[in-house]
């Protein structure tokens, strides 16, 4: 049995959360799975709904930001692998931001921001 990794890629704000999800083979599109709310609740029942199947593993990665660090610290306590990375560390147009752009970015770079 082999494990699949999920690239996940979160925009977080205040009040909501942008989740993008990457494949671990990069060969599908990234995907614009929705907005939940910034709560720990609605991030636990993210995380049990993308680790449904056994064999899969998520490495989640969000931009530092004015929220700090307490969905770091909620994402250890569910034993998921989770990365803040710097905004000066992510490529791409920051000229026309979105939450769902900045979160299907996440998500991409993810992969090689975590190894």
């Amino acid at each position: 049995m082999s494990i699949t990794i999920k690239y996940v890629g979160l925009d977080v704000s205040k009040e909501k959360i942008a989740v993008a999800i990457a494949p671990e083979n990069r060969n599908e599109p990234v995907r614009f799975h929705g907005i939940i709310s910034h709560t720990k609740e609605a991030v636990r029942k993210l995380v049990n709904q993308l680790m449904k199947d056994d064999d899969v593993k998520l490495s989640i990665c969000y931009e530092a930001g004015p929220t700090g660090f307490v969905l770091y610290r909620w994402l250890l306590e569910m034993y998921v692998e989770c990365g803040v990375i710097a905004p000066t560390d992510l490529e791409g147009n920051t000229r026309i931001k979105t939450d769902k752009r900045d979160a299907v970015r996440l998500a991409l770079d993810s992969g090689e921001q975590m190894n």
